[in-house]
């Protein structure tokens, strides 16, 4: 009977009280109904918005998010304790306090593509950020007093504005088309564009034509190397040091003491990331081949390219690095060189800290008894950035279905298939981490560039051989230096008899270096300015008989 009395009493306690938080918008910032992901961060800071304190690692702040459809001028869209949250998992998980309080509606649009309908977000000029697109809906900050079992009211009155494109300047160009083949895929016009620099003499000499080094990377919005004015009065420490270096860049390209060539900066952000990565692929569509059929032929007759393969090279760092070898590999006789800087996993043996090919689960190392979770970065002093557990968790709370515009959901849209809903097919699950084995070989397959030079090495090899060149820190912040390394093997092994042709590239590692070391480039100098003569060298070496190789220089 004891025992009676007491299960009865345990199943008769109430469930924990969690807050609510219901969020709305105003006519005023939006007359229509919207689909979209509403995103409410929570702060212990009083000062500032919070949506510019979300991150990823130990300095974030609070994250709650909820998809809403068709939601409609005042309408109510309630978080309460089944909505997603990171760190904090849960609204029942928040301690009662006081807290600075934001929420943003980021807006998705309609594709049909291949008979599904999806809801995602477009890049408007900002590179695929939430909290910074403009169109999207936010509120002010506001502080709020939570309880147990408070009900906080928030209504969204503004909208974040449009960017104005910067204008041209003598040297600063720039130029953007509709892609044939990407609005063919997503079923609505799809834009390219680039920020071109020119050399010094451009306008005064129409007739003379010029090589280019195309810089992959993130999404630009202006030449970030690159300053046309000295540096403001009153700037310290790092933002004075990089001024300093970008007005020294402008110096130096003015006084025709570097090559003249043009250098240029794609933007192909897609509705998953702030880039295409630059290849073909099932969910983003044919990037790969809109950029080298399309935009780099219109770029090349505007801006008067020589035009062909030994005249063009590739270079980039991270995703740029990743970017700038996969199209030199992809696009093997397109291009004349490709300079990788600490690029995004080139060896899935070693993506990052998980081996595709092997391991059961993307967040732990497991063993009979214990699982230790895998770290996604490190810092300089040896400690832990952020787990992958907890990365992959920020992003689903900022988008389901890969739309949080972050680094894993990227991966997740550039190498892997579309899934049965027409969203990416993910290689491993956002609450578990277990790998789906049949994405993981799709990812293998088709996108592990050690593996596609070993697997087409006869029919590569021929095409690349001097074409490769990476550099990597030893102490890469997001261990990318295994998988360096297991590239590097590949590539030093076809010097053995009956391997062949050698590749004749080269691998740079910096001992104890973090991520995105690019070389031994002297204090005071930007990459290109170490580069360039380096890139010209090497073009003037591949450059066949009877090319101009000297009006240029």
């Amino acid at each position: 009977m004891v025992r009676l009395a007491a299960c009865c009493v345990f199943f008769s306690l109430p469930l924990l009280a969690a807050p609510r938080i219901e969020v709305s918008f105003h006519r005023e910032a939006r007359a229509t109904a919207a689909d979209g992901r509403v995103i409410v961060i929570i702060s212990k800071s009083m000062r500032g918005e919070p949506r510019f304190q979300a991150a990823w690692g130990i300095q974030t702040q609070q994250l709650f998010g909820l998809t809403v459809d068709g939601l409609r001028p005042g309408e109510v869209a309630t978080l309460d304790a089944s909505a997603p949250g990171y760190p904090l998992r849960s609204l029942k998980d928040l301690p009662p306090g006081v807290y600075n309080l934001q929420a943003v509606l980021h807006l998705y649009e309609t594709f049909h593509r291949g008979g599904h309908t999806l809801k995602l977000p477009m890049d408007n000029g900002e590179g695929q950020h939430w909290n910074t697109s403009p169109g999207n809906l936010i509120s002010k900050p506001m502080q709020v007093t939570v309880g147990a079992d408070s009900v906080v009211k928030v209504e969204m009155t503004g909208v974040i504005p449009p960017i104005k494109p910067p204008p041209d300047t003598k040297y600063v160009r720039r130029m953007r088309i509709e892609s044939k083949l990407l609005s063919k895929f997503w079923g609505r016009p799809m834009h390219l564009g680039a920020i071109v620099l020119v050399p010094e003499g451009f306008d005064e000499h129409p007739r003379r034509h010029y090589p280019v080094a195309f810089l992959q990377g993130h999404f630009p919005s202006s030449l970030s190397r690159f300053r046309e004015t000295p540096p403001e009065p009153g700037l310290e420490g790092i933002a004075k040091a990089r001024a300093d270096t970008a007005y020294r860049f402008y110096q130096e390209w003015t006084s025709g003491r570097l090559p003249k060539m043009l250098i240029v900066e794609t933007q192909h952000p897609t509705p998953y990331y702030d880039d295409s990565y630059g290849v073909n692929t099932a969910n983003s569509g044919p990037y790969g081949d809109a950029l080298t059929q399309e935009l780099y032929p219109a770029l090349e007759k505007k801006f008067r390219a020589i035009g062909e393969p030994w005249a063009r090279v590739l270079f980039g760092g991270s995703t740029g690095g990743w970017m700038t070898l996969a199209q030199q590999i992809f696009y093997p006789e397109y291009f004349g060189g490709a300079w990788g800087f600490c690029p995004d996993p080139v060896d899935f043996h070693a993506f990052q800290l998980i081996n595709v090919y092997q391991d059961r689960n993307a967040f732990f190392d497991e063993g009979p008894w214990l699982r230790i979770p895998k770290p996604l970065g490190r810092l300089p002093d040896g400690h832990t950035l952020t787990t992958m557990e907890d990365f992959t968790r920020s992003e689903f709370v900022i988008g389901s279905h890969g739309r949080s515009g972050g680094q894993m959901d990227a991966f997740h849209a550039t190498f892997g298939p579309a899934g049965p809903d027409g969203y990416p097919a993910p290689l491993w699950d956002s609450e578990t981490g277990r790998i789906n084995a049949e994405v993981a070989k799709y990812w293998t397959e088709r996108y592990d560039l050690t593996a596609i030079l070993s697997r087409d090495w006869a029919r590569l090899g021929p095409k690349l051989i001097g074409k490769i060149h990476v550099t990597m820190g030893t102490k890469d912040t997001f261990y990318l230096d295994a998988a360096t390394h297991g590239m590097e093997d590949f590539l030093e092994s076809t010097k053995l008899p009956g391997k062949g042709p050698y590749y004749g590239g080269s691998f740079q590692y910096g001992d104890n270096k973090p991520h995105c070391w690019a070389g031994d480039i002297p204090e005071g100098q930007t990459i290109e300015m170490y580069y360039l003569p380096i890139f010209a060298a090497h073009m003037r070496k591949m450059a066949p008989a009877g090319a101009d190789t000297e009006s240029w220089r």
